[in-house]
């Protein structure tokens, strides 16, 4: 029987994925299209990148919901989609992982501010989370993954709705920047900081992914800070494919799978029990760390 993903996390440390944006978008994605629509109208291409991954030796599969509340799916007149495209997206994930490993029901921002700063009180984004979380349930998701947090108190929001309407484990994952040599989240709190707000809110796993303009060595210092503020809970870390640098064709993200590869021995030597990948990372890039861990 399989055991679940704490339990193995504390004996080993497990590789995640890498990005299912940058898949969707080599597989033909528009920039202004919604990814979360393939769950329905291009299954097969969503399945074959999570199996892409399982190949190179993932083992924990994170579900393509990134923008799945009703706040992120109104944007494309979608808001009365919720329950089906999250519920495709763990479905699809689930048939792609079988029991090899784990599906993670991914949950992105909510695409605003909580009060003061914007109008969304912390109820009705609990409702908001909520709503996605629980499709995200019935589709078969093993734990639920709060990410690419800006705002704490969001990502606490998002955690506590897992909570009260799952018996899942709940990751969050935050997005830091470094700032006068200090890892920083866009609204200014501190790594250790951020952190705990999220250990208070119940989660079992936390960690970073998606830093802004953060350099490979970056993540390898941001990774002891994260093992120093998740305590006893488990440490979690998604580096992007190093610094993101300008093109005239857009963004591009240029570590080679090598490159990544190399920096894993130290994320796992800095007590980061999670690792995976995130914007630019490819399942070639994957299968490098997988090679490098064992």
């Amino acid at each position: 029987m399989k055991s679940s993903l704490l339990s193995a996390a504390r004996k080993e440390v497990i590789l995640c994925d890498g990005a299912m944006g940058t898949e969707l978008f080599a597989r033909g994605l528009g920039p202004n299209q919604c990814g979360m629509l393939w769950n329905r109208d291009r299954a097969g291409d969503v399945r074959q990148t999570h199996a892409a991954y399982v190949a190179a030796g993932c083992r924990l599969i994170t579900t393509n919901s990134f923008g799945g509340t009703r706040t992120m799916l109104g944007q494309h007149g979608l808001a009365m989609s919720v329950r089906d495209l999250n519920k495709l997206a763990a479905a699809i994930a689930r048939e792609a992982v079988g029991e090899t490993g784990w599906v993670l029901g991914d949950v992105g921002p909510f695409g605003d501010f909580l009060e003061p700063l914007g109008d969304t009180t912390a109820e009705e984004l609990q409702a908001i989370f909520s709503e996605q979380i629980e499709a995200l349930a019935e589709g078969g998701a093993d734990a639920i993954l709060v990410e690419t947090m800006s705002d704490p108190a969001e990502a606490a929001v998002g955690v506590r709705a897992a909570k009260a309407v799952t018996s899942l484990p709940v990751a969050a994952t935050l997005a830091f920047q470094k700032t006068a040599g200090t890892f920083r989240t866009m609204m200014g709190a501190p790594a250790a900081d951020a952190l705990g707000t999220v250990l208070e809110a119940g989660a079992e796993i936390v960690g970073a992914n998606c830093g802004t303009d953060l350099a490979l060595e970056d993540y390898i210092e941001l990774a002891s800070e994260l093992a120093r503020a998740a305590g006893p809970a488990l440490a979690i870390l998604q580096p992007n494919a190093g610094a993101p640098q300008s093109t005239p064709e857009g963004t591009r993200y240029n570590a080679t799978p090598e490159e990544m590869a190399a920096i894993v021995p130290r994320l796992r030597e800095a007590g980061i029990a999670i690792i995976g990948g995130c914007c630019g990372t490819t399942p070639r890039h994957l299968a490098a760390m997988a090679h490098a861990l064992r």
